[in-house]
């Protein structure tokens, strides 16, 4: 991997990973045009450790207060009744999907998933999804009406994303709507999801980002430092604009830019431009 290769790819994920538009897929896709070779899912994995170091800054006071009144609610029953708790239990309980459909189709994620023709076909599907359930969600619950039921909806959501070009976000944001959830309610409770399952999966897929032994670009440890510091500071300022955007505007705009991407993947894929695999 060159060095300019890392620096891009570590910008385009700090920008891309909260947006519902797929930073999986971004990373695919920018490797395959600029790149003409995959930086591979353990590169994409390793670089989400910076986004989630941005989400455990901004958030810190919330994971803090949450952690502390979840432990505390474990021997005291006086607590278990506050938001706090229980939102303690539905990060846990909506980070199983994602962890179970990871290790059984771990080899299908590295591989058969990252085919542009699928990238492509996935950004334009779920777009119209995306659209359908900005249409129809009432948006009449916030933060405070979050449910077990809700954590559990938006955890298989967010398995989902395990295909690059669903977007983790994306899918958690769009199964908060058809939940009825607020935007900002929903994109809330996004990053707090995150948190469990794309630590764990970084940290396994460090050794894996090293190895030699396939095909596409490989990261030297200093690259792969820059591109995940890059990811954080690029991440920490997109949790904001992103937080602020969700409660004035719909996610039209973000609908009609994966219907271009995905068109425009199809297109240089038709023409023999780049490569699927």
């Amino acid at each position: 991997m060159s060095w300019i290769e890392a620096i891009v790819l570590g910008i385009v994920q700090g920008l891309t990973e909260f947006l519902p538009v797929s930073s999986s897929a971004h990373l695919r896709i920018t490797s395959a045009i600029f790149f003409d070779q995959d930086a591979g899912a353990s590169f994409t994995a390793v670089t989400q450790l910076g986004t989630e170091a941005a989400v455990l800054l901004y958030f810190a006071k919330d994971i803090w207060r949450i952690t502390r009144t979840w432990v505390v609610g474990i021997w005291d029953s006086s607590v278990r009744g506050e938001l706090d708790y229980r939102m303690g239990w539905y990060v846990i309980v909506g980070s199983i999907p994602i962890g179970v459909f990871g290790l059984v189709f771990a080899d299908q994620i590295r591989t058969a998933a990252r085919n542009l023709w699928l990238v492509a076909a996935v950004l334009i599907i779920f777009a119209f999804v995306l659209a359908f359930a900005e249409y129809w969600g009432r948006q009449t619950r916030t933060i405070k009406d979050f449910t077990l039921r809700d954590g559990v909806v938006m955890g298989f959501a967010q398995a989902a994303a395990l295909v690059p070009g669903v977007s983790r976000s994306g899918g958690t944001l769009t199964a908060g709507l058809f939940l009825n959830l607020t935007r900002e309610a929903a994109a809330r409770y996004s990053f707090l999801l995150a948190i469990p399952a794309v630590v764990m999966s970084g940290l396994f897929s460090i050794p894996d980002v090293f190895d030699n032994s396939g095909d596409g670009s490989i990261p030297t440890p200093a690259q792969m430092v820059v591109a995940t510091l890059i990811a954080f500071a690029v991440g920490y300022v997109s949790i904001a604009w992103l937080l602020r955007y969700v409660a004035h505007h719909t996610l039209y705009a973000f609908v009609l830019y994966r219907v271009a991407l995905g068109s425009l993947v199809l297109a240089l894929l038709i023409t023999g431009t780049i490569s699927a695999t």
